[in-house]
């Protein structure tokens, strides 16, 4: 029996939901492998992101598909052409994710250069980003959307913290401690990275709702 075009949407839904759950794992994982320097923990997140990289493609076929059958029209169309774009940003937090297990490659061998406070706030605070803008996603749900867009700026003063400590406490003092800096500054900037791509979600869910574009134009958001 031939699905209802209701159905297809509920799965392509699905799938996006399984990217979002592994996405936030990935997230979780490398956070906790930085802590306990764990290569094994960070290896696996490298290996694992080529579920996330085939889930993106089934998703792209998905949309194609019903685009090509359906021809949605409105609402329908705009929400097959966000979950593209979604599905899009989540496969980039994997990556950026991926990224902060290499890095933890690099230094898991070396102790810590400092004990680590703002780097879990930053990877909780991405963490709570990507997973309410999903859920704002699957709702629909403006005002959460609008949340997401606002911790951005926690998001970039929790980055920048990281960076002038780093940098002015301890590679400016004492150039020997870079190779165990570096790896922590890019850390930072690889979950600031994964709270812009939530906010980019957050800004296709107030699209795909009201087809406003906020992008780029935060007045737009009163």
């Amino acid at each position: 029996m031939e699905r209802t075009f209701d159905e297809e949407l509920k799965e392509l839904y699905k799938i996006i939901l399984k990217m979002a759950d592994l996405v936030e794992e990935s997230i979780y994982k490398s956070i906790d492998a930085l802590k306990e320097r764990d290569k094994k923990m960070a290896e696996e997140i490298i290996s694992e992101d080529k579920q996330i990289d085939e889930l993106e493609l089934e998703v792209d076929d998905a949309c194609i598909d019903l685009i090509a059958r359906r021809q949605p029209v409105a609402q329908d169309l705009r929400f097959i052409t966000m979950a593209m774009r979604i599905s899009t940003e989540l496969e980039r937090i994997a990556d950026l994710a991926v990224n902060i297990g290499q890095r933890i490659l690099e230094i898991a061998d070396k102790p810590l250069l400092k004990p680590l406070i703002d780097i879990p706030k930053l990877s909780s605070l991405a963490q709570k980003m990507v997973r309410e803008s999903i859920e704002a996603f699957i709702r629909r749900d403006i005002e959460l959307a609008r949340g997401v867009l606002k911790s951005d700026i926690e998001a970039d003063r929790l980055r920048n913290s990281v960076q002038k400590e780093l940098i002015n406490d301890y590679m400016a003092k004492d150039g020997t401690t870079a190779p165990r800096a570096v790896p922590l500054l890019l850390v930072a900037r690889h979950l600031e990275r994964i709270c812009d791509h939530a906010t980019n979600i957050a800004e296709d869910v107030i699209y795909l709702v009201q087809a406003k574009v906020v992008k780029h134009h935060p007045e737009k958001l009163e």
